[in-house]
């Protein structure tokens, strides 16, 4: 990942206007830095497969990390979440103010589709990437997951319908991280395994979350915590002992799928997945 890191500082977003501070809010949160998780799973599927075309899926990479971004800016809002940290830092809207962060978070997102536009693949693997990154974090992904979490916060809801909420705000772009490395690289029939096996990831990574809410301080986590009881979380919903419960039995599931993959790809996986399958033990 230190070369995807390269990558990203040297391809920072720019922009020569008389405003004072857009390039540096541009830039702030992603040289803050953050996990680069669904990055890496991206290319450590490409890095399985065909590592020639490393170089060109860091542009893949990057355009999933821009938008995720975004998202992250966007969850931090005082309309939304109201977070005044954010990977260790300031929100943007701390920083600077609220319409920077709002208008900072819009041009991540559609950055985000210029950079794969731009990628050294063919047309059609192009239009198949940009299609899947939009397709999972726009209107019936993680917006629509964004806008379910809003709508009923203070309304508790039932765990299959947290389920759902949380598919589309957090596994859908996690899946796609995945299945993105597959079109890549051309494994097609992989593509749709893999994505259901992000899905049971990413619903992992939220439960996860919730829980590491309630057990780690701001500090540990480098955003604010203890601040989810007005949320459908699954700790709210569940109780902490359900929700480790349901964890650990999700981690074991996903660490048998993971036997049953090709040795190159359980190989270039394994260390990545098993660090955050069982990251909330």
């Amino acid at each position: 990942m230190q070369n995807f890191e390269k990558f990203l500082t040297d391809n920072l977003p720019t922009s020569k206007s008389i405003h004072p501070h857009y390039e540096n809010a541009l830039q702030n949160m992603l040289i803050a830095g953050g996990k680069r998780f669904r990055p890496a799973l991206l290319l450590g599927v490409v890095n399985a497969y065909n590592p020639l075309l490393l170089e060109g899926a860091r542009h893949a990479a990057f355009a999933i990390e821009l938008l995720h971004t975004y998202s992250l800016i966007h969850d931090d809002l005082p309309a939304m979440d109201d977070s005044p940290l954010r990977r260790g830092n300031p929100t943007l809207h701390v920083t600077f103010d609220e319409v920077t962060a709002i208008l900072v978070g819009d041009a991540l997102n559609t950055y985000s589709f210029e950079v794969l536009s731009n990628a050294p693949f063919s047309n059609e693997t192009r239009v198949k990437l940009i299609r899947e990154l939009a397709s999972n974090g726009g209107l019936n992904g993680m917006v629509l997951g964004q806008a379910i979490d809003c709508h009923f916060e203070n309304k508790p809801l039932k765990v299959e319908d947290i389920k759902i909420l949380h598919t589309n705000k957090t596994a859908k772009l996690i899946a796609a991280s995945l299945k993105m490395g597959a079109i890549i690289v051309g494994k097609e029939d992989l593509a749709d395994s893999l994505y259901e096996f992000g899905i049971k990831l990413g619903l992992l990574f939220q439960i996860q979350d919730d829980i590491l809410d309630v057990t780690q301080s701001s500090e540990e986590a480098g955003k604010l915590t203890n601040n989810d009881e007005d949320k459908n979380s699954f700790v709210t919903i569940l109780g902490l002992d359900e929700s480790m419960k349901q964890a650990n039995e999700l981690a074991d599931e996903l660490s048998n799928v993971m036997l049953s993959f090709e040795e190159n790809l359980q190989s270039e996986l394994s260390s990545l997945l098993t660090k955050y399958i069982n990251r909330h033990k």
